[in-house]
């Protein structure tokens, strides 16, 4: 039972040293805090709308099959026929590298809906003194936070993806979707794993740094949005180095293409295409004025990934302080 003297006391004790109720395990501390931010995450109904919008570009495909498939059946044989030529040209494997592209946006505003607070509300609301008073080491908090954000991320990614892939192998198995995209279903997920790890770290790092969620989310998107200007930037070079060479790739400097891919983006679409092993193509088959940049360097890719994961939740690390509450 708690002493009398805690509840005479004027200030108000928050820790576990006068519980007496029943003791769980403590194994999986940081599960706890994963699972409370996660909790507290799906209730947010936005964020099930922004999960579904990060599909836009399968349900455009989707409805052009619908529209195609409507339109060459009134053609009979004839519009059969071209309509399995249409879709023999399709190449699937490009088409969920084109899908996880066009997503990078919608992938960033649910980093920063999730993670954004995950660590500035409890810096403002002096709740580490109370985490980090419980038997709960630094890393559980940590690792709990990374995990709160990490775990709905990669899941709200992938629904999409298996949505589409069901789509695909439901609809187009007879026109040879599953011998060429079956087992695309297994490689977009460490694609997706990648990219959540990435993010996670990225907006946990920054979260530690401030007291202020909106701050937080501010900083971001500040660091996202500037590494995309530099990207666009290298796509307007790459352009104009075709233009006065006469559409030649030999004539665009081969930094460039190293260079497109230093963004928060560029590296997960980078390691997207080196994990599908594909360059892509256009979206929607429409030719563009860029041509397919070509897969980068496993190495740079790998190593710049992990550089980032590490300064980001090396960050945390250290604005995450343990106190001793007396």
């Amino acid at each position: 039972m708690a002493s009398e003297e805690h509840y005479l006391s004027p200030v108000a004790d928050l820790t576990y040293r006068n519980y007496d109720g029943p003791l769980g395990s403590v194994k999986a501390r940081w599960l706890a805090i994963a699972l409370y931010q996660l909790k507290r995450s799906i209730k947010n109904r936005f964020l099930w709308v922004m999960a579904v919008g990060s599909g836009w570009y399968y349900f455009m495909m989707m409805i052009i099959f619908f529209f195609l498939e409507q339109v060459v059946g009134q053609g009979g044989e004839a519009g059969q026929r071209q309509f399995k030529e249409f879709l023999a040209r399709i190449n699937w494997r490009d088409q969920f590298l084109l899908g996880f592209s066009y997503s990078q946006l919608i992938y960033f505003i649910l980093a920063w809906m999730l993670g954004a607070g995950a660590i500035a509300n409890d810096n403002r609301s002096n709740a580490l003194l109370v985490y980090l008073s419980k038997p709960c080491s630094k890393f559980d908090y940590v690792f709990g936070k990374w995990m709160g954000v990490f775990m709905p991320l990669f899941g709200l990614q992938m629904l999409a993806t298996i949505f589409f892939w069901l789509y695909g192998g439901l609809s187009f198995n007879s026109y040879g979707f599953m011998s060429q995209a079956g087992v695309v279903i297994l490689q977009m997920i460490p694609v997706h794993l990648m990219s959540a790890a990435l993010l996670a770290s990225v907006v946990i790092g920054i979260s530690s740094l401030f007291n202020q969620g909106r701050v937080a989310g501010s900083t971001f998107a500040g660091v996202y949005l500037i590494t995309n200007f530099f990207t666009q930037f290298v796509v307007m070079t790459i352009l104009s180095q075709l233009r006065d060479g006469g559409s030649r790739l030999a004539n665009v400097k081969p930094g460039l293409f190293t260079m497109y891919y230093c963004s928060l983006d560029g590296i997960q679409i980078g390691l997207a295409k080196i994990l599908l092993g594909t360059d892509g193509s256009p979206a929607f088959g429409i030719n563009s004025r860029l041509p397919n940049i070509p897969i980068p360097s496993t190495f740079l890719m790998v190593a710049a990934w992990l550089v980032i994961c590490l300064i980001g939740i090396g960050i945390a690390w250290k604005k995450v302080q343990a106190v001793e509450v007396v």
